[in-house]
């Protein structure tokens, strides 16, 4: 289990706030994007969160739908690219990225992401031998046979799938935006470190972001239970970290609250019997010493 100091010994953590305010302060403001509405984007944004002080569920906002993010990356991991798929792991957000208006557009199946989304991309990555690879369990794998190396690296990226260089290449509704993942095994003396790097190509700050922040945390918590490696460290970098313009009302809200102390995020029981990366499930994590402000409600979401 991850090791936390105890919550009062906890310091409150402003970092997200601090990465809010640098999009709209230094950011650059793009008035014309895919979205139809302007967007303040800040480049190269690193949070850095040590595991002992916290897990990075964001208090600056109440974020009850912590779980089903972790359920959306369980989902991924496990190679879904439907929303029949996503909701089965109690993700239930995806509605507006797999329209039929989108979906006949890019000539993708009805009720799909698509071929080249995050499901596909780390459960079935295509090879030159033509197999597909599966990642994650590769990753656990690789960690356990030469945990030194610096080569535990995740990527949810198929570039020419990816493209819109040319109409007919883009095979997916939404390019992937998180999911660049190196996860570095460290000594310690005696024990093993894990330091958890997740690179983000691209993030709504006030809607997305907190969900990344949390599931790609509950990565770690996962490798550190197959591995038996000590998780210590999240770093989470953000080249385009934007907020829209319709957005900013919220952000503004959120700088009047002071920072908390984060939370524990652990396997509960059952979780504790898991042996396999793809066996794990939304309801196998648990969040204690969880003390938010209060939700902020009708914050614009993009599609």
């Amino acid at each position: 289990m991850p090791h936390y100091a105890p919550y009062e010994w906890r310091t409150p953590d402003s970092q997200y706030a601090e990465a809010l305010f640098r999009s709209l302060q230094s950011g650059h403001f793009a008035g014309a994007t895919r979205q139809g509405i302007g967007a303040y984007t800040a480049m190269q944004t690193t949070m850095d969160y040590r595991v002992a002080n916290g897990a990075p569920v964001t208090t600056y906002r109440a974020i009850p739908f912590w779980d089903r993010a972790i359920g959306e990356l369980c989902a991924f991991i496990n190679g879904a690219t439907t929303l029949k798929e996503l909701e089965e792991f109690g993700c239930n957000w995806w509605g507006p990225w797999v329209s039929e208006k989108l979906t006949h557009k890019l000539g993708i199946q009805p009720g799909s992401i698509g071929s080249a989304s995050y499901g596909a991309a780390f459960a079935k990555f295509p090879t030159l031998d033509g197999e597909p690879f599966d990642q994650f369990p590769n990753l656990v794998a690789q960690m356990l046979k030469i945990p030194d190396d610096r080569v535990h690296f995740i990527t949810p990226w198929m570039a020419k799938e990816n493209s819109r260089a040319e109409d007919g290449l883009q095979k997916t509704t939404i390019a992937p935006c998180h999911g660049w993942v190196h996860a570095r095994v460290l000594d310690n003396g005696d024990q093993k470190e894990i330091h958890l790097h997740l690179f983000q190509r691209s993030g709504d700050m006030p809607v997305g972001v907190p969900s990344n922040m949390v599931q790609y945390f509950a990565l770690g918590v996962m490798l550190e239970h197959l591995t038996g490696y000590r998780f210590v460290h999240f770093y989470h970098t953000i080249s385009d970290a934007h907020i829209y313009a319709d957005q900013v009302p919220n952000v503004l809200e959120m700088f009047t609250r002071e920072p908390r102390r984060l939370p524990t995020l652990c396997l509960n029981a059952e979780g504790l019997k898991v042996k396999d990366i793809k066996a794990f499930r939304r309801g196998h994590f648990e969040l204690t010493d969880y003390h938010p402000h209060p939700a902020i409600k009708g914050i614009p979401v993009r599609t």
